[in-house]
């Protein structure tokens, strides 16, 4: 009678394929897992490395972005004050050529007016000198004889003041009227 296997009894084969698992994983754990272990865990740092590089390039590109935009502010507030200086430098010369001009235009205006009193003076005398010459020759072709300008020296003199006054009567009603 042959016996009868029983499946919970080792057999040879049993033990044989025991001893064969067992130097399998004493290998395996022994040669294949320290380096696969190495080869995770450099892996698992590069990882970790890569997203702390990847977190320190968001958190600079942050801070940069936040420079930028400080600096941006500060060159438009730089750019308002230069706008407005310049328009301020701008109104002064505006207001400095006004005034400049307008004292130019009273000065010449002055000027002329001055001129013109005394040209007027001018030719008031011309006209009394010539006046007293014309009368002078009328008399002398009047009386046919000359007159000495000592002897009608006063009635000369007469003559010029009544043209004088005359001129300036004339000078002041034409002064009133501008």
């Amino acid at each position: 009678m042959p016996i009868a296997s029983n499946f919970l009894v080792p057999n040879g084969t049993f033990i044989v394929v025991l001893i064969a698992f067992i130097l399998v994983l004493t290998v395996i754990s022994k040669f294949v897992l320290p380096p696969l272990n190495k080869a995770l865990t450099e892996r698992q740092e590069q990882i970790r490395g890569e997203l702390e590089a990847a977190d320190k390039a968001k958190a600079d590109a942050e801070e940069a972005d936040a420079e930028r935009r400080s600096v941006l502010e500060q060159a438009r507030t730089q750019a308002r004050d230069i706008v407005s200086q310049a328009q301020t430098t701008a109104d002064q010369i505006v207001g400095s050529a006004t005034a400049d001009g307008q004292a130019v235009h009273d000065r010449i205006v002055a000027s002329a007016e001055a001129e013109v009193v005394v040209a007027r003076q001018a030719a008031v005398e011309q006209v009394t000198a010539r006046v007293g010459e014309i009368v002078l020759v009328a008399a002398e072709r009047v009386i046919g004889r000359e007159i000495k300008a000592s002897d009608h020296q006063d009635l000369i003199d007469e003559a010029i003041a009544a043209v004088r006054a005359e001129s300036s009567g004339a000078a002041a009603g034409a002064g009133g009227a501008r």
